[in-house]
């Protein structure tokens, strides 16, 4: 009788067995013949990468030019909202130091006044590059924006001082960019705002 449960254990592993490879092949597949060469369904060879032009900031040509905008751009909007805020801190590095102390003393007279500013920036209709000029190692670059910002000042009981909060006003700004080119720095830094 210990016979015919050894039996059924050799079936019922078999059964097991046949179970899992036709579960298997029902996954996995089986061969037609009609495959692909791996080896012929890849390239062998890398296509060739285009390389990024360099912008060439000694020359100051179209690809710089282009590059140097992109930027002025993103800095604009920047140090407006965070001056709008107050937050010195977060533009200090995108400031000169002559350009930094008006920022501070503007908005130390906003606190000492109990002046709050709103600003809320829409975008930038244009930036254009209204001249540049290299001064040895130093390149500056004057950039007229025109941007559309809500703004509004108020008093420390929340009266409107100066300003709309429901109007978007168009705002005219020119603003100097310098950098030193023989410096490892890539950030520019505004020297000069409302030239």
């Amino acid at each position: 009788m210990n016979y015919s449960f050894e039996y059924l254990d050799i079936i019922l592993l078999a059964m097991i067995a046949g179970f899992i490879f036709l579960r298997l092949r029902g996954i996995l597949g089986k061969r037609s013949g009609f495959e692909d060469d791996i080896s012929n369904s890849f390239p062998h060879e890398m296509p060739e990468m285009k390389t990024a032009v360099k912008p060439n900031y000694k020359n100051f040509d179209e690809s710089a030019k282009k590059d140097f905008i992109e930027g002025a751009k993103v800095a604009y909007e920047t140090i407006i909202t965070n001056f709008s805020k107050g937050s010195i801190k977060e533009i200090k590095n995108l400031l000169d130091r002559k350009v930094l102390n008006q920022f501070q003393e503007a908005i130390s007279n906003r606190e000492k006044n109990g002046i709050k500013s709103e600003t809320t920036f829409i975008g930038i209709n244009s930036a254009e590059i209204k001249n540049h000029e290299q001064k040895g190692n130093v390149l500056e670059v004057t950039v007229d924006f025109i941007s559309e910002i809500i703004s509004c000042n108020r008093d420390k009981d929340s009266k409107i001082l100066t300003g709309d909060p429901e109007k978007v006003k168009k705002v005219y700004d020119t603003w100097r960019f310098s950098r030193n080119l023989s410096s490892n720095d890539p950030n520019w830094i505004l020297v000069e705002t409302n030239i």
